[in-house]
């Protein structure tokens, strides 16, 4: 039995009783628990029938973004943002993966509607787990989403994380493209 159907156990169904005592004593924050908790619930019925990141093997991503926004640099809750990159060495990605998710379900980064989704990259020597954001240039709120991040993965202070913003990821990989091309075209070129 996973943590989340001992949840649904233990909700014994008497609303009406929680309903009245709510009212008179922070009724809000219960009924915010208790929507964290169904959003939760709901989401794991699917989560658990999916393969963990760290079951893959070669080149593999995974997305998981908000609801009408798309995992590209581009779309328009992302074209203002960033995100924070950390490297991690094999065996923990599908750990950290399930933690953010969670944290993110669970409302702990605190920050609105500013967090957009989060992707796990697995690859053949290291995988990488990078959490995006609507606004890059809002300092306050990227430095909330990596003390977060530090909290929730429980990272060493000595930890390597980076914040990078979807603009300069469009320039390296501009110019990544016109290098591939240019050696690819060198190649070509000395074949004949």
């Amino acid at each position: 039995m996973s943590q989340f159907e001992h949840l649904k156990e233990e909700d014994s169904g008497d609303h009406e009783e929680m309903k009245d005592s709510n009212e008179s004593d922070g009724g809000s924050i219960n009924n915010n628990n208790n929507n964290i908790r169904r959003k939760v619930e709901q989401f794991w019925k699917f989560y658990s029938h999916l393969v963990r990141p760290g079951d893959l093997t070669g080149h593999s991503d995974f997305h998981l973004f908000k609801e009408g926004i798309k995992p590209m640099w581009e779309d328009e809750a992302n074209k203002n943002g960033g995100k924070w990159i950390i490297r991690l060495r094999k065996g923990l990605a599908s750990r950290f993966w399930e933690n953010i998710i969670l944290a993110m379900l669970g409302e702990q980064f605190m920050v609105g509607e500013e967090i957009c989704g989060v992707v796990v990259s697995i690859r053949f020597q290291e995988d990488i787990l990078s959490i995006w954001n609507k606004t890059a240039n809002d300092q306050v709120t990227t430095s909330r989403i990596r003390d977060t991040l530090r909290r929730v993965l429980n990272l060493p202070p000595n930890t390597i994380m980076e914040y990078k913003t979807h603009n300069d990821s469009l320039k390296c990989v501009s110019f990544d493209s016109i290098h591939r091309f240019l050696h690819h075209l060198i190649v070509r070129i000395g074949q004949y």
